[in-house]
């Protein structure tokens, strides 16, 4: 599957690498080429993923964010192979993407009506391949994932929200991507109440089994929780009783036991930006070094410019990263 195992990353040492949160050489390849629009890369990178989900859902956000304004050619690749889920999961994910890119900013004072327009119909858009991806491949959950993007970015009523989280949930229980999309589904910025929000991340992280990084919810959660709040730039990120929750958080997470998990490194910059925040520079350190200088764009982005802030993060911490 491509999927690096933890020591070689380590032997090259850390590089400050933007948005690409994995160790997956075949996606990295494939994001590449997509860099240099070439898309017949990403076909193999996403065949070979069916049957694992976890795997699945990474490339394919991965790469539909690295094909933002190339879905005419998807479409094209979709027309020659009209019964590849692939392709149709591909092209319905990457229209989510293109929606989110244009999506007019509700809290400005005057946004144009077409503007508005223009986003519900590009996001309505992905509605048709998604929906396609999901009856070719009924046992997949990751179409169903998208489009619990899909029903957010739509604003839809919370019953179907629901509904479409029981039936990626149905179809894999603990598939890290569904469960961070249910998250923000239910944090207060988007509809849903800290309550609810607090509670499913702490239930997700107690029922988490193996090395599923599903704990990491919770650090997510409260960032998540105080940038609702407006108080992002706080000088106290976290409480003691936060600090002590997060502690028991990361350590259920034994993400370094057997394969690592897709998802590894992406949790590590989570855990990592927590502890710094709530100045714990050992954990801090040592979930930091973990990321191989791939910084996630969540959380960094709470605390200003992504690749900045997590930069800083390491150098006070004198996690040495070469950017």
């Amino acid at each position: 599957m491509g999927v690096i195992e933890v020591d070689r990353a380590r032997a090259r040492g850390p590089r400050l690498i933007a948005s690409r949160p994995w160790a997956d050489t075949v996606l990295d390849d494939a994001v590449n080429a997509l860099g240099r629009g070439y898309l017949e890369p990403a076909i193999p990178a996403l065949v070979a993923t069916r049957g694992e989900p976890e795997v699945r859902a990474l490339r394919v956000e991965a790469l539909s964010r690295a094909a933002v304004g190339l879905s005419g050619g998807i479409e094209a690749l979709v027309r020659r192979d009209q019964v590849n889920p692939d392709l149709w999961l591909w092209l319905g994910r990457t229209r989510v993407e293109e929606a989110w890119a244009i999506k007019p900013d509700v809290r400005a004072r005057a946004v144009q009506a077409d503007r508005v327009r223009m986003f519900h119909q590009a996001m309505e858009s992905a509605r048709e391949p998604l929906s396609a991806a999901a009856r070719l491949s009924p046992a997949d959950p990751v179409p169903w994932t998208s489009m619990l993007w899909l029903a957010l970015g739509l604003d839809r009523p919370r019953d179907e929200k629901d509904s479409l989280w029981q039936e990626a949930s149905r179809r894999h229980r603990t598939l890290y991507a569904t469960h961070y999309a249910r998250l923000v589904t239910l944090s207060p910025g988007w509809g849903g109440t800290s309550q609810e929000m607090f509670d499913f991340a702490r239930r997700a992280g107690a029922q988490a089994v193996g090395g599923d990084p599903l704990s990491v919810l919770l650090p997510l959660a409260y960032f998540e929780h105080i940038a609702g709040e407006g108080s992002a730039r706080s000088r106290v990120w976290f409480s003691y009783d936060v600090q002590r929750e997060i502690t028991a958080a990361a350590g259920r997470w034994h993400g370094e036991r057997g394969r690592p998990h897709p998802r590894a490194v992406e949790a590590h910059n989570a855990f990592g930006a927590a502890f710094y925040l709530a100045d714990m520079r050992r954990p801090a350190r040592g979930h930091l070094a973990r990321t191989y200088g791939r910084f996630s764009t969540t959380p960094w982005s709470y605390l200003g410019d992504p690749g900045r802030e997590y930069h800083k993060a390491c150098s006070r911490l004198n996690v040495i990263t070469n950017g």
